[in-house]
């Protein structure tokens, strides 16, 4: 009976930590980062000088210019003018500041989106963006920058429909809150006292081992979800506004991808060395 249990404990405790660090990562991603307005900016300001956030910028600017601008044949040349006039602005203090104003905004939208019955799309509001382009390139003397018209004109970063299939999931993790995180230390901790206690260093070194599996199972899933969930946010997003999109998307799950690194190394130290300290100290053992 007590070597079936001892044989089952492992697997057990493979399978738990493999569903409890996905679930840890995500809930405490949800509590700690995308709930809080400061650390949600710190993810999301310094796309200000990603190349594709600028290139989306600068291509919104343009098109809302030339919707005012009617120059005949010239009207290429006068967009190909206006876009390049429009991505030097993103490099700007200007642009950084308006980015964040636009951004501090559209938390408010996040966490709307995923939390109540909206059912609106998560967009970032580039109004604010616009207005600061136009002052600053007519106080550069850039033609036609007068005409460039402000008004409620937007990236859209999260679909309605998308927003209303995850809202159940987030709410859901958003309760659990860092509960699962601590959970999956306890559980750890535990395992492997009572392995030490009843079996020794051999049964201890071998509890670590299936916690180290479970840990680098559990990183893979955590890693699967995190890419599914990009494809899926990203597969309703226009075309236009496709790569604002993408960049917005891994900044804010930057930590995740972070936590995949340090559980997957985690677990393949408690793996390597529960396995090599079980070979050990069954050499030992024959050798006495």
């Amino acid at each position: 009976m007590r070597t079936s249990l001892s044989a089952a404990v492992p697997a057990v405790l493979i399978v738990l930590l493999t569903v409890l660090v996905p679930v840890s990562a995500l809930s405490a991603w949800v509590d700690l980062e995308l709930d809080d307005t400061d650390r949600y900016l710190a993810a999301v300001s310094p796309l200000a000088s990603d190349p594709d956030v600028q290139d989306t910028v600068a291509s919104v600017i343009t098109v809302e210019a030339m919707k005012n601008i009617d120059v005949g044949p010239l009207q290429g040349t006068v967009a190909q003018f206006v876009h390049e006039a429009a991505r030097s602005f993103t490099t700007t203090e200007g642009f950084q500041r308006a980015w964040d104003s636009a951004n501090r905004t559209a938390h408010e939208a996040v966490t709307d989106a995923l939390h109540d019955d909206g059912g609106q799309p998560v967009t970032i509001d580039l109004t604010p963006v616009i207005e600061e382009a136009k002052q600053d390139l007519i106080s550069d003397g850039v033609p036609f920058a007068d005409l460039i018209p402000v008004r409620d004109t937007s990236i859209t970063v999260l679909t309605a429909d998308r927003a209303e299939e995850l809202r159940g999931s987030f709410r859901w993790l958003r309760y659990c809150s860092v509960w699962p995180a601590v959970g999956t230390v306890v559980l750890l901790v535990l395992v492997l006292g009572l392995a030490l206690v009843r079996g020794g260093a051999r049964a201890g070194l071998g509890a670590a081992a299936a916690a180290g599996g479970g840990f680098v199972l559990g990183a893979v899933v955590l890693r699967v979800l995190v890419a599914v969930g990009r494809s899926r946010v990203l597969d309703r997003v226009s075309g236009s506004d496709r790569d604002g999109a993408a960049a917005v998307y891994d900044a804010l799950t930057a930590s995740l991808r972070t936590t995949v690194w340090i559980v997957l190394l985690v677990g393949a130290i408690l793996l390597i060395g529960g396995i090599a300290g079980r070979i050990l100290t069954a050499r030992r053992t024959l050798g006495r």
